[in-house]
């Protein structure tokens, strides 16, 4: 970081609100976990929040920066039709654009959006019958996991109704061929959400691997189970403590997402 960095980032700050500065420190804290949880596409994949207040703004990440590149300062911001709002340095992708403007602008309660390209998530993705709620993290969103067709590359606006047709009213969705996206009122909520649905995921392609039966759950333990998830609400600290503990190991490593 050069020596005049501190106050180009107090420069940013006095231009905003506290509440959007927050925002984007949280917003790129969260880019910095990806990064140290290996789920990166190389400058590709996108993490949106809602900036507060009553225009329906949200962040995105630079387009062609690393993750572990993102901060505060640096993220994007951009109205629902793609527009530049303040300067920026940097593009937005297209593809993050559209699929990210279409749920900001249909779902009041996704504040935060997230789209992974990981290879568990991929490799599920790919499969004839999606994700199967055989295991731990899967049977707490049995019923709750969405899915839409693959149509190409996410960059033409006539595709956005139906992505947001096949989301529905649910908050995890699999973009068949294609990978994962999830939503949430709070960063920590979709965080928890992506992790949850990110470790049934990883679980199901190693014992896939093993090629030896699986145990199938009984109906009235899927039922009970997919209940759960109603307890981990903004509200609910569990979300929130997980979330803070990433915080402080990112942290450790580089607190410069915070500039």
């Amino acid at each position: 970081m050069s020596v005049s960095a501190p106050t180009i980032v107090t420069k940013r700050q006095a231009e905003m609100s506290r509440e959007e500065w927050d925002a984007r420190v949280q917003l790129a804290a969260c880019y910095r976990i990806f990064d140290m949880l290996g789920w990166t596409e190389m400058i590709f994949n996108h993490i949106t929040l809602r900036v507060p207040g009553p225009q329906r703004h949200f962040l995105i990440n630079p387009y062609g920066l690393w993750y572990r590149e993102v901060t505060a300062s640096n993220l994007v911001k951009i109205d629902l039709d793609g527009n530049l709002i303040g300067p920026s340095e940097w593009p937005v992708n297209r593809a993050g654009f559209v699929i990210h403007s279409a749920i900001h602008a249909a779902r009041e309660d996704a504040h935060c959006i997230m789209h992974t390209h990981t290879t568990a998530g991929m490799a599920v993705a790919c499969q004839r019958d999606g994700l199967a709620s055989d295991n731990f993290y899967s049977a707490l969103m049995h019923g709750h996991v969405a899915y839409h067709d693959f149509e190409g590359v996410t960059v033409r606006d006539d595709e956005k109704p139906r992505l947001v047709h096949s989301l529905g009213d649910k908050s995890y969705l699999i973009l068949r061929n294609h990978g994962l996206l999830v939503c949430g009122r709070t960063v920590s909520e979709a965080f928890l959400r992506m992790w949850t649905i990110e470790r049934a995921c990883q679980i199901q392609q190693a014992t896939q691997a093993t090629g030896q039966p699986l145990i199938a759950l009984l109906a009235e333990v899927l039922e009970r189970t997919s209940k759960m998830p109603r307890q981990l609400e903004p509200g609910d600290p569990t979300d929130r403590k997980l979330f803070a503990a990433l915080l402080r190991r990112v942290d450790e490593i580089d607190p410069s997402y915070r500039t």
